[in-house]
């Protein structure tokens, strides 16, 4: 029986999969090779490259016109500047590659010799040479995790693949493809270590063209999850789909480990008849993110860099990027952390908008569990008792947040982090937080979902920093309030304003006030 696989790349015969050559356009790769073009195929992690890459020499090899071989060049990652380490671990990697896929040991026999005379500068270059020479076959040569290489390394092998260039197709390969996590045009690369930057002629000028491959489509999904009801009989309730999409948006690891989760690691539902419910999906959300998935933990990993900090800290406080740095934008989309969409620059998918302020969050989460040892914030009913949680969150902040918010990597956004941490620390016992947040937007939504005896509690909490005149403040925030108490159809909502002045004291900025909205109650707190 197959499943759904969340490690290295997906085997048809063993995995669910969507087919992978019917993901990055064949027809169009195949006129690029034709036409023997060299290009770069880049997407984020686990997205699907290495199984696409494999699948396409299977094709080629299989169509008999080209020789065609797969490389995957990550052990020369550990040689860093040292160009003799890194143009050896290639050589070694094509070798052993070449003997397994092609059953060819024309490389194995010769590229001692080949580095010992031509040197690291070269020996890829003439390798490749005497190879392409003596194929038989024009050669297709799929390298992928060329981005593991940095500064002199990955300027070497550039250099040496340009080089060649224009003795293909008989004495260099007709086509070769680079696979990375970005496209060549953004890299940065560093001469000999000492950040200087390369000037002058690019080292790869001979791409013919940039392909991405894109994360599933909504049919792509159901399409996948279709192959397991059809094999097991388990079937998927109606807004099921709709909640992987949002949860995802297609980024094909997220699918394939909520789908793994809920048929697979949740007990109850190994038995087929139970039928896969969109609460299941969120319990298996929850899952995943408590359990810091490899995937998750590269994601939490890659907030500590300076330059997605840039773009992340003013997009998680809903600020403008201060300065124009449309690398960092492009460096962050190319991650797979961010995405274009009607409203501009937003997180890439739901689930990656929870984990980024539950993360930078994490230790003040546990800092704040003293307060919540007894369930002072719930009524008799069961509910949440949003008046007194603000108000108790409020003092709090008067006392305290100048110091708590220092904890913060992401100063700008420290505000906004606070209260997500302690509304976090209170929902992880029962309830959940759906956030919504992004560049330019100049508020943060939080909805918080709280099952009860009776029902499910929704409460709506805008937040917002204050800029300008206080009452315009509060007019705007009441109409993006209700706007979105509409939208997720909430039983209340609360405004918060959190005012940075350094020139008033806490009795001017501390003030609750009730307001009457399109029919709607709305609170006002000024912190």
């Amino acid at each position: 029986m197959r499943f759904f696989n969340t490690e290295g790349p997906v085997k048809c015969e063993k995995h669910y999969c969507i087919e992978p050559l019917e993901r990055f356009g064949l027809e169009q790769v195949l006129t690029l090779i034709d036409r023997e073009k060299y290009f770069i195929l880049h997407a984020p992690r686990q997205t699907g490259k290495t199984t696409c890459l494999l699948a396409l020499m299977k094709y080629l090899n299989r169509q008999g016109d080209y020789k065609c071989l797969y490389i995957n060049i990550e052990s020369a990652q550990g040689a860093r500047g040292n160009v003799k380490r890194a143009i050896k671990a290639i050589l070694n990697e094509l070798a052993t590659s070449a003997r397994l896929y092609l059953k060819d040991t024309f490389i194995r026999d010769r590229w001692h010799d080949v580095l010992d005379k031509s040197g690291e500068d070269t020996a890829l270059n003439e390798m490749l040479t005497l190879w392409s020479e003596q194929s038989g076959s024009p050669l297709v040569l799929l390298i992928d995790e060329i981005d593991a290489l940095i500064g002199d390394t990955l300027i070497s092998v550039l250099r040496q693949l340009r080089s060649g260039y224009a003795r293909r197709p008989e004495m260099f390969p007709q086509s070769i493809v680079l696979c990375g996590l970005r496209d060549l045009r953004d890299y940065r690369m560093d001469v000999s270590g000492d950040k200087t930057e390369l000037t002058g002629v690019s080292p790869f000028n001979i791409k013919a063209e940039s392909r991405k491959l894109d994360n599933f489509t909504k049919d792509d999904i159901g399409c996948l999850y279709a192959y397991h009801t059809e094999e097991t009989g388990q079937t998927f309730n109606a807004g099921v789909m709709e909640s992987i999409w949002e949860l995802t948006n297609g980024q094909p690891w997220l699918v394939n480990a909520l789908a793994d989760e809920v048929t697979f690691k949740m007990e109850k539902n190994r038995d087929r008849s139970v039928s896969v419910t969109v609460e299941m999906i969120e319990q298996a959300k929850e899952n995943i993110i408590h359990r810091r998935e490899t995937h998750i933990d590269h994601l939490v990993d890659k907030l500590r860099e300076e330059r997605v900090k840039h773009v992340m800290e003013p997009l998680v406080a809903g600020l403008e990027v201060k300065q124009n740095r449309p690398d960092d934008i492009q460096y962050l989309l190319d991650l797979g952390l961010l995405r274009e969409s009607d409203q501009g620059i937003v997180i890439a998918n739901g689930i990656y908008r929870e984990i980024i302020p539950r993360e930078l969050t994490y230790t003040t989460q546990e800092n704040f569990k003293p307060l919540f040892q007894t369930l002072w914030y719930l009524q008799d009913d069961g509910r949440l008792d949003m008046e007194k949680l603000c108000s108790d969150f409020q003092q709090f902040f008067r006392e305290n947040s100048e110091s708590w918010i220092q904890q913060f990597d992401y100063l700008e956004a420290g505000p906004q982090l606070l209260l997500q941490a302690f509304l976090q620390r209170i929902i992880n016992s029962g309830g959940r937080v759906e956030r919504e947040y992004g560049l330019g937007r100049m508020r943060t939504d939080i909805l918080i979902i709280w099952p009860y005896e009776k029902g499910v509690q929704r409460v709506v909490i805008e937040l917002k920093i204050r800029y300008k005149d206080m009452e315009k403040t509060i007019a705007t925030g009441l109409e993006q309030t209700w706007k979105y108490i509409d939208q997720c159809g909430a039983d209340e909502g609360h405004l918060v304003i959190f005012d940075r002045s350094k020139n008033k004291s806490w009795d001017q900025k501390i003030f609750y006030q009730e307001k009457a909205f399109k029919n709607k109650k709305i609170g006002v707190w000024g912190m």
